[in-house]
C-alpha cells in the first residue's frame, strides 16, 4: 500500500479564530500573519491505495463550490478545484476513488465532494463510484446543526450524499467498506462525532497495532495544535477537546502511530514525541507524501 498527500484549495483565515484564547504574541511564533491578521491554511487529503483492496481518499478539502463572493469571504485562494488537479498529478481521478472517509461535514473538509461552482448550476456530487463514510453521530449534527455552527455546513450536501445510495454511517471501530484495515477514533470537542481514521499499521504488540497513520482532522489541524492547551475558536467544547487530545496523543505515541495534518501548510506527516519537558511535539516531519509505503 502507498500513501499520497493530496492538496486541495488553500485558505486564509483569521489567526485569532484559529488559535482560540491563545494570544497573538504566542501563536505568531509558529505561523506567518498577513496585514488582515490571516494565516495560511492547507486543505490536505490523504490518498491510500490499495487499502483493503480499494483506493481510499480521506477527506476532500474545501473545493471550489463557493460562488465568488463567498470564496472571498472564507479566504479560499484558488478558483479552480485544486483537489482534482492534485489527484491527477498522483495518477488518479475522482472516478477512481472507491471510498471517501469524511472526518466531518464542515465545508472546509467536505466541499471538495462537489463540482466547481458555475452560474445557475445546482450543487453536483463528484466521486460517482465511491462509498462515503461518515460518523453516525456527526451525521445527526450535520442534518440538524446548532446555530453556532450552522454556517459551517453545506445545506445541500446531506441530501446529495443520501440520494447517492452510497452513504455508510459508522458508530464503531470499523466500517463495512474498509474492514479491519482502518480503525476509527471519535472526538466531540470540535464537533459531535468527529471521525479520526487510523490506517492500521503492520505490527502487532500486545494485541495492539503499531506503526500506522492517523488522519487528525480538526482535533489537531497542524503542528502548533499538537501543544495540548492550544485550541481553536471554532471548537464547540475546548476543555473536552484538550482532554481528548491528551488521550489521543498518549495513545499514538505509545503505538508509534504517525499524525497526518490537513491544515498545516508546511507539514503533511509527522511522528509525535515528547520534548525534554514532557510536552508533546513532532519529529521526522514530511512536507509531502508521494507513493510512500506505510511501513517506511
Amino acid at each position: 500500500m502507498k500513501l499520497w498527500s493530496i492538496l486541495g484549495n488553500s485558505q486564509k483565515l483569521d489567526g485569532g479564530a484559529m488559535f482560540g484564547n491563545a494570544p497573538r504574541a504566542l501563536w505568531e511564533r509558529w505561523v506567518q500573519v498577513d496585514a488582515h491578521n490571516r494565516i495560511d491554511l492547507a486543505c490536505r487529503a490523504l490518498l491510500a491505495s490499495p487499502l483493503n483492496g480499494k483506493t481510499v481518499l480521506f477527506e476532500t478539502g474545501i473545493g471550489a463550490f463557493f460562488p465568488p463572493a463567498l470564496r472571498e469571504r472564507y479566504g479560499v485562494v484558488e478558483d479552480r478545484h485544486v483537489l482534482l488537479d492534485s489527484l491527477a498529478q498522483a495518477g488518479f481521478s475522482h472516478e477512481d476513488i472507491d471510498v471517501v472517509v469524511l472526518s466531518h461535514l464542515h465545508f472546509d473538509h467536505a466541499g471538495g465532494l462537489l463540482a466547481p461552482w458555475a452560474e445557475g448550476r445546482a450543487p453536483e456530487l463528484l466521486f460517482p463510484n465511491a462509498t462515503f463514510v461518515v460518523s453516525a453521530r456527526h451525521w445527526a449534527r450535520a442534518t440538524q446543526p446548532h446555530p453556532r455552527d450552522r454556517a459551517s455546513f453545506i445545506p445541500e450536501l446531506p441530501a446529495l450524499l443520501q440520494a447517492s445510495g452510497r452513504l455508510e454511517l459508522v458508530e464503531g471501530d470499523h466500517c463495512h467498506a474498509l474492514g479491519d484495515s482502518v480503525r476509527f477514533h471519535y472526538s466531540d470537542g470540535h464537533t459531535p462525532g468527529l471521525l479520526l481514521a487510523e490506517i492500521v499499521g503492520p505490527e502487532m504488540v500486545d494485541g495492539q497495532p503499531h506503526g500506522g497513520v492517523v488522519f487528525c482532522a480538526d482535533l489537531i489541524p497542524g503542528r502548533p495544535w499538537v501543544h495540548v492547551p492550544i485550541t481553536m475558536g471554532y471548537d464547540r467544547y475546548p476543555e473536552l477537546l484538550i482532554d481528548e487530545k491528551r488521550a489521543f496523543l498518549d495513545d499514538k505515541l505509545a503505538r508509534n502511530v504517525h499524525l497526518f495534518f490537513t491544515h498545516d501548510p508546511g507539514c503533511a506527516l509527522a511522528q509525535v514525541v515528547r520534548d525534554g519537558n514532557g510536552r508533546f511535539t513532532t519529529a521526522h516531519e514530511h512536507a509531502e507524501l508521494h507513493a510512500r509505503p506505510l511501513a517506511h
